[in-house]
């Protein structure tokens, strides 16, 4: 056995499948013209994110796929299976190779825990860029999601599908557009995995006790805090940096390249900032346990590093950030506008 089999990757997607559920109740006819709306938002986002941002993406690259929630269930857990196996076999390495019923509940245990994780997020998840399905990655676009929250904040349902699409749009065209960013978000997720010095005795207490923090009101530390050493934080530094990039980017060319073309984008971008929020005090603790609170804050601070960007020195000037790896910004840049511009543009 390899260290793949650590996790029951079936296992997690049924248990996460079920965690997710289908969604809202939806029509045959009502849910073939969403995937249709979507497909064609999707096209028709490529031409307008290429026109704006100066982005331009090769022909026939990372497909676009509308699907329901156990498929971007099962999409993400191929994605983990394949990014998590440098980690995995780390583990293993430390605690030693488990055999026959030991490993097979351990697997189990573990394959529900990503499940559970899946479970949560697929309910909630619009879209996503895998830049790391073979060859060139695959938009996923997330369909009863969308019908969800569109029907949610009582948005018009086809300026708010052509808003999501141009927001994931740009994240396929940042990676298909800009050749090196592939390879350098996979070097980075390989030098973490290679610095994590995991403890998988702790792992289960360790987050039990933070969780009830949380609950508490107490804390205020994720999951990737919790076992990040210092050769972790430095690569989860770099890493927060270009995410913020590349989220604040998107968010940026959803709102500015979309008002010719979505009418009631001011609408919707005021009600969906205070639905990213979370309700409930189980949603909250899992938004903060999970991270997801961070990622919120890298839609805000990357946008502000984007706009302030184009402030100093026009578009073509932030476009050089996709030039070079050594020209992304680090994490203190993405507060400090000026100090990439100086570093870059002299």
């Amino acid at each position: 056995m390899d260290a793949s089999d650590m996790v029951d990757w079936d296992l997690a997607v049924k248990i996460g499948s079920r965690i997710a559920g289908e969604g809202p109740s939806v029509g045959r006819q009502e849910a073939a013209d969403a995937v249709a709306e979507l497909r064609e938002g999707a096209a028709r986002s490529t031409g307008l994110v290429g026109e704006f941002t100066g982005l331009h993406a090769p022909p026939d690259t990372a497909p676009v796929l509308v699907v329901d929630r156990p498929g971007w269930i099962s999409a993400n857990v191929e994605a983990f299976s394949r990014i998590s196996a440098p980690l995995l076999g780390r583990m293993e390495e430390r605690r030693g190779p488990a055999r026959g019923l030991t490993r097979a509940v351990g697997s189990r245990v573990t394959g529900a825990e990503v499940g559970g994780l899946l479970g949560f997020l697929g309910g909630k998840v619009l879209g996503q860029f895998d830049p790391f399905a073979e060859p060139h990655g695959r938009l996923l676009l997330v369909a009863p999601n969308i019908v969800n929250v569109e029907r949610e904040l009582e948005v018009d349902p086809s300026d708010f599908r052509l808003w999501v699409c141009l927001h994931e749009e740009t994240h396929r065209v940042q990676f298909t557009a800009v050749p090196w960013m592939r390879d350098h978000l996979r070097g980075e997720v390989e030098a973490l995995a290679a610095a994590v010095d995991l403890d998988p005795s702790e792992l289960l207490s360790t987050v039990l006790e933070r969780a009830g923090d949380l609950v508490r009101g107490t804390g205020d530390v994720s999951l990737v805090d919790l076992f990040a050493g210092p050769e972790q934080r430095a690569v989860i530094e770099r890493v927060t940096g270009l995410m913020s990039l590349l989220e604040g980017h998107a968010d940026v060319v959803m709102d500015e390249a979309g008002p010719e073309v979505i009418g009631s984008l001011k609408q919707i971008r005021r009600k969906f900032n205070r639905r990213r929020k979370g309700v409930g005090v189980l949603d909250r603790v899992l938004r903060r346990l999970l991270g997801l609170d961070q990622k919120m804050a890298q839609y805000r601070n990357g946008a502000t590093f984007v706009t302030g960007v184009v402030d100093r020195v026009g578009y073509d000037g932030f476009n050089a950030v996709w030039a070079d790896p050594a020209h992304l910004p680090s994490k203190d840049e993405i507060a400090d506008p000026g100090a990439w511009v100086r570093r870059v543009h002299g």
